[in-house]
């Protein structure tokens, strides 16, 4: 099997919960099992979330021995985060930047994403569908 790696930033654990005028009532649950259902066959997801910046790069050094592509939301790291986006410059896969808002229609600060520099794509506004687009294109590109 090929592992996409789905990696979720700060704050999404508390999607469903958390600002639902932005971010919809669907849980972290239902995306992960949205991007499993989005698969193509020999594919797989190993999902994460996590809030601490570190451990997603530690995840991203871990997917260059055993992921074939990376769907990741950074949240709020988005706009923050270089260490982020230098161990993404190192993982050779695709990337596939998912906001689940429209991060353009949001605050000025939201406009700018450093990992956008890394990303093969960026998908904004589709809500978590966003992360099954991501899914089948990293499908599609590997193969």
């Amino acid at each position: 099997m090929k592992t996409i790696l789905l990696l979720n930033g700060p704050n999404l654990n508390l999607l469903g919960k958390r600002q639902p005028e932005h971010y919809g009532y669907e849980t972290l649950s239902d995306v992960e099992a949205l991007a499993r259902d989005n698969c193509a066959d020999g594919f797989e997801i190993a999902a994460q979330q996590s809030n601490w910046e570190g451990q997603l790069i530690d995840w991203v050094h871990e997917a260059r021995e055993n992921a074939v592509g990376i769907v990741i939301n950074p949240g709020g790291l988005s706009h923050t985060s270089i260490a982020l986006l230098d161990a993404l410059n190192a993982f050779e896969g695709p990337v596939m930047e998912v906001h689940i808002s429209q991060i353009h229609k949001r605050e000025a600060f939201r406009h700018h994403s450093f990992i956008s520099h890394r990303a093969d794509a960026v998908i904004a506004g589709l809500g978590i569908d966003g992360y099954g687009a991501a899914v089948r294109r990293i499908c599609k590109l590997v193969g």
